[in-house]
């Protein structure tokens, strides 16, 4: 291989970088380090171009992921995903509920708890079908202590991964309803369409106004709604997307990303509710 074919890896580096990372600039970064590093290589001693560089990427993510440890936790507020955007036309309702099962906020949310190591993993064995002998000669631990990672691992997210409608259709309904009752500022609409223990998420890292913790229940949601229906620029406009294998929305102010929305649904209702305010998570996306 050489370096003109490297562009034919790129998206299977990416989609392990931004798994591991929830950052789609700093997983650029880790494709954009793993090509100097296979342009330094010797290439001719390389069996298999594609399994050295998803170690090199993955390698790369672990190393990062901890240096990146202290600013996660001294982060202001929630710490949400950068949003993955692809437009609703372009995509067929099951090909994204495959995608959304392995790049939504709430999985995502989920090998936050994890270590850099066990998160590479889970994600090599559980998304990319990597062997165990691959694993472990990538994360340098033995087989054993892999087969063990991944299966508590599973044993967790099995346990703590909430369950969402579905059916596309219907979620493309509801979501319909619900921009319908907030342009309206219909409340009762806006009632019957919450869960209950619906749960909503902002995320606005010190850089943009947003709830420092999660607002939860329908009476505190259905309020903290109110208020920004209250408060939105009067040219506030929002186009409806598909974000990290969701239903979504891009909010627009002036021709300008203002932020993201991302539903999610259970049993006919919103049940979980994700807001991307911070500027930083927001420049990779380009208006049409």
């Amino acid at each position: 291989m050489n370096n003109e074919t490297f562009p034919q890896y790129q998206p299977y580096l990416f989609s392990i970088a931004y798994r591991m990372l929830g950052s789609v600039m700093d997983a650029e970064d880790m494709v954009q380090e793993a090509w100097l590093r296979w342009q330094k290589s010797n290439q001719t001693q390389v069996e298999s171009p594609k399994s050295f560089l998803a170690s090199v990427v993955t390698r790369l993510c672990i190393d990062h992921l901890r240096s990146a440890k202290v600013r996660r936790e001294s982060y202001i507020g929630p710490w949400l995903p950068e949003p993955l955007l692809s437009e609703p036309e372009s995509n067929d309702g099951e090909a994204i509920m495959m995608l959304a099962d392995n790049v939504s906020y709430a999985f995502l949310q989920l090998l936050e708890r994890m270590t850099p190591t066990e998160r590479a993993v889970y994600l090599l064995r559980h998304v990319f079908e990597y062997e165990y002998k691959e694993i472990s000669l990538i994360v340098e631990k033995s087989e054993a202590a892999c087969r063990q990672i991944f299966r508590r691992a599973r044993q967790h997210l099995t346990a703590d991964q909430p369950r969402f409608d579905m059916n596309w259709e219907a979620q493309q309904l509801l979501l319909g309803q619900f921009w319908q009752a907030c342009l309206e500022n219909d409340v009762q609409s806006l009632q019957s369409i919450l869960a209950e223990d619906v749960i909503f998420y902002s995320d606005g890292g010190g850089k943009a106004k947003a709830a420092r913790r999660p607002v939860q229940s329908k009476s505190k949601v259905l309020s903290f709604l109110l208020g920004l229906i209250r408060l939105a620029p009067a040219d506030f406009q929002a186009r409806p997307a598909i974000i990290n294998g969701q239903m979504g929305a891009v909010g627009e102010v002036n021709g300008r990303i203002f932020n993201i929305f991302v539903f999610y649904m259970r049993n006919g209702r919103i049940q979980n509710i994700y807001s991307v305010l911070n500027p930083d998570k927001l420049k990779h996306i380009k208006l049409e």
